[in-house]
């Protein structure tokens, strides 16, 4: 596993060893960045399930400003602050040692605008993709934000969370990714 491209391309990234985390293959995350960039002009990304933390490092990578990293596992976040330090993004990653669902929350505490939302929960825990309602209710994200869903390929998502629409699904696999953009834009 690697940055794909951006300012920290080619750098190797570490995972969890095991079957804790499932980190997202390099040539689902080159082509998930190919469909919504390649490269971003600033903004904020917020990983859920963090897991190695390669998304939100592939995001500033490619140009986004800041990231914060939702992982409720001690040696994941680890691994994660191993990963952000090895491509020198200590100040712009900010790791949460929280369960997804506090994302609401702690966004909120941070006033935060997600520009990037990224939701790759373990595949058995579909009901975490709720959360992605109730942080549209809450306003969190931007008018122009970009919702991506990694899942098993089995899991049919819905049409749309409130006003953020699907525009794009692909099969990897086993695995699946969903695209949401918010309608009109």
């Amino acid at each position: 596993m690697r940055v794909i491209s951006g300012t920290r391309k080619g750098t190797p990234l570490k995972s969890l060893p095991g079957t804790s985390t499932r980190p997202t293959s390099d040539k689902v995350k080159e082509s998930v960045f190919n469909r919504i960039g390649p490269y971003f002009d600033g903004g904020t990304v917020v990983e859920l399930f963090g897991g190695s933390g390669s998304i939100a490092i592939e995001a500033l990578s490619r140009g986004m400003d800041q990231a914060i990293v939702f992982e409720k596992n001690a040696k994941a976040c680890a691994i994660i602050k191993s990963n952000v330090e090895k491509c020198r993004l200590d100040d712009q990653i900010h790791i949460e040692r929280k369960d997804a669902r506090q994302a609401v929350a702690v966004l909120q505490q941070k006033n935060v605008t997600i520009d990037l939302l990224f939701v790759d929960p373990p595949y058995a825990a579909v009901e975490y993709y709720d959360v992605i309602y109730d942080l549209v209710k809450q306003g969190l994200l931007s008018e122009v934000a970009t919702i991506v869903c990694e899942h098993e390929k089995k899991v049919v998502l819905p049409e749309a969370y409130e006003t953020y629409s699907r525009i794009n699904s692909a099969i990897y696999g086993n695995s699946a990714v969903t695209i949401y953009e918010k309608r009109g834009y």
